[in-house]
Parts: structure tokens; C-alpha cells; sequence
């Protein structure tokens, strides 16, 4: 583990270095990524979050993996921002499901001034049932950014989608600047950051690399790092690209956790999209490669998760336990 420091996250990776964990043998790869996971992390911990859409559909945006866009037809009827008492309602729901952080998403290009308040309600409501609060809601400015901190809101999330080489083959409506600014913007309002991306676009390995090589030397780390599993939509072009060449290897996507895992120690390292068609198995490789945290509730904004139970399932074969939740100390067998 010469490139590796476990007292100290490193912000100088090369892409050359990033790359190279990749082409690390499997076994070897995961190895160093559970070792730097127990070095920052209690493994046995998984933080539970929820995600409602707070406006469904026709967003500006042209993302290429997205049902939500207003430039494809999916299917998928716009829908007008939820009122705050509906949203609070939601979170307090999730609360007593076991979500320790309620995020709220909009379909927006950009967010808009006159959503402030309304907004602010939404957070300053949720934070007070006792949950951490995120939410995503497009680009930002400084001021807006701050408005939303003083509402409340612990955490932005602001995903990077794909390293620079390969964005152009992704978006055209926004570029990958404009999302370093918002960025910006946040860490300077005092907020936390989530920010991560999708594999299984048809990009390769090095565009995957590009993206966690992005990631990790960004001025902060991100405070919360998801890896979605592109979930291909017909009619998005993207989704129908996988449809006809397929989806992203099981074991390249274990590899993508286990690299976020050592390139950015200190992240909760999220299984996002995509986990309602993971087998039991996969997603047990995961968290053993370094993912600690993962979105509950059956829905992530358009596209399916699985459900408490099979969670709660999952959680128990696997002796994982919510983030937070104490259990007894196991007892020792003595050596005979």
C-alpha cells in the first residue's frame, strides 16, 4: 500500500495512480480497500438514507441516462414542486423506517429564488424530526447556497456523472465547470458535500477512473460519495445504448467501490441506483470493498429499490447494523 496513507487522505492522486488501483488484482484490490475502510469506519455500520422526489419531470437538462428530461419521451408526466407539510410527512414516515438522512431531489436545470421558501420549509421541517438533511436541486449561486444553509440543510448533493473526457457523451445542457462551481459554492456556504456519479454509461475504465481521480482532488473530499448503477430507461439514449450493448460487469463494478473507497477514505461511499437489481451477493462484495451507506425506502426518485425487508434480510445475514445502533460486543472463544 505504497500510494496509500491511512492516518492521512491524499488530495495529489495522479490519473495514472487512480487507473492503476483499477488494473490491481481483485482480490488484492479489495484487500487494501476494506483495510482503508476499517482504518475510518466501523464495518459493520451502514448508514441508511432516503430520497423523495420533491418535483418529478421536465427538466431542461438533456442527461443522457435520465427519464426525467423534458428533451425524451419516457413517459415520465412533469409534475409541480410538493408542498412542505406533504414533504415533512414523507421524511417523518422514513424516520420511523429507519432513515437516519431524508434527501430531496428536483428536476430542475437550476434552482430558482421563488422555490426558496418553500424550500426552506421542506428542510427547516425535516431537520426538525432529528434527520439529516440533503437535498438536489441543480445549479446553484453563492447566495442560494447560503439561503439554503441557513434553512438548514446539512448536505448538497451535486453529482460530477462522469469523468471530463467522456461528459460530452452524457450532457451538452451543462458543463462539467458549472458543476465544480456549484461545488464551490457549497463548500464555501459551510455545507457538506455529496457528490459521486454513474457507471455502466458505455464509458471505460479510464473514464471511470477520471471520474474518482475528479473526486479526489477536489479541494474537500466529498462528505457522501454514491455509485449509481446506470438503470437503463427506454427512450433515453443512454438507457437504450445498454439496452443493446449491456450493462456494466458485476466485478468492475466492485472494483469502482473499492477504488472510491481508497482515493477517498473518509467519504460515505454509497450504493445509489441500481440496487434493486443487484443479487444478494454483489451487494455483499460491495460493502466489503468499502460501500457503508445506501439508499432505503423502495424508490429512488423514478427508479426501484428494494424493500425494507429484503433489507432488513440482507442486514441480518450479513451482521451489518444501521449506522448509529449499538449492539453488545461479541463474546471472544478462548483458545483451547
Amino acid at each position: 500500500m505504497s500510494q496509500i496513507n491511512l492516518a492521512h487522505p491524499r488530495h495529489d492522486w495522479t490519473l495514472d495512480q487512480v487507473e492503476a488501483l483499477f488494473d490491481l488484482p481483485f482480490m488484492e484490490l479489495v484487500f487494501q480497500a476494506a483495510t482503508v475502510h476499517r482504518a475510518w469506519f466501523d464495518p459493520s455500520e451502514v448508514q441508511l438514507s432516503q430520497l423523495l422526489s420533491v418535483k418529478t419531470g421536465g427538466c431542461a437538462e438533456n442527461c443522457g441516462y435520465c427519464s426525467q428530461s423534458a428533451h425524451f419521451k419516457t413517459g415520465l408526466k412533469a409534475e409541480k414542486l410538493m408542498d412542505a407539510e406533504v414533504v415533512i410527512a414523507k421524511a417523518r414516515e422514513a424516520r420511523d423506517g429507519g432513515a437516519q438522512r431524508f434527501c430531496m431531489g428536483a428536476a430542475w436545470r437550476e434552482l430558482k429564488d421563488r422555490d426558496l421558501p418553500r424550500l426552506a420549509a421542506m428542510i427547516g421541517g425535516v431537520k426538525a424530526l432529528g434527520l439529516e438533511t440533503c437535498a438536489t436541486l441543480g445549479m446553484l449561486t453563492p447566495d442560494q447556497a447560503r439561503q439554503l444553509k441557513d434553512a438548514g440543510l446539512d448536505y448538497y448533493n451535486h453529482n460530477l456523472d462522469t469523468g471530463p473526457e467522456y461528459y460530452g457523451d452524457v450532457v451538452s445542457t451543462r458543463t462539467y465547470q458549472e458543476r465544480l462551481d456549484t461545488l464551490a459554492y457549497v463548500r464555501d456556504a459551510g455545507m457538506s458535500t455529496c457528490c459521486g456519479g454513474i457507471v455502466g454509461m458505455g464509458e471505460q475504465r479510464r473514464d471511470r477512473a477520471s471520474l474518482l481521480h475528479q473526486l479526489a482532488t477536489l479541494p474537500a473530499h466529498p462528505d457522501s460519495l454514491p455509485i449509481n448503477g446506470l438503470v437503463p430507461v427506454s427512450g433515453t439514449p443512454l438507457g437504450d445504448k445498454v439496452l443493446k450493448e449491456g450493462q456494466i460487469d458485476s466485478i468492475e463494478f466492485v472494483r469502482t467501490i473499492a477504488v472510491a473507497r481508497i482515493v477517498c477514505p473518509k467519504a460515505m461511499v454509497r450504493l445509489s441506483a441500481g440496487r434493486d437489481e443487484m443479487s444478494r451477493e454483489l451487494q455483499a462484495l460491495c460493502f466489503l470493498a468499502g460501500a457503508n451507506s445506501i439508499f432505503v425506502g423502495g424508490k429512488l426518485l423514478t427508479t426501484p429499490l428494494p424493500g425494507q425487508d429484503e433489507d432488513s434480510a440482507l442486514f441480518q445475514d450479513l451482521d451489518l447494523r444501521p449506522m448509529g445502533v449499538k449492539t453488545a460486543a461479541p463474546e471472544t472463544v478462548a483458545a483451547e
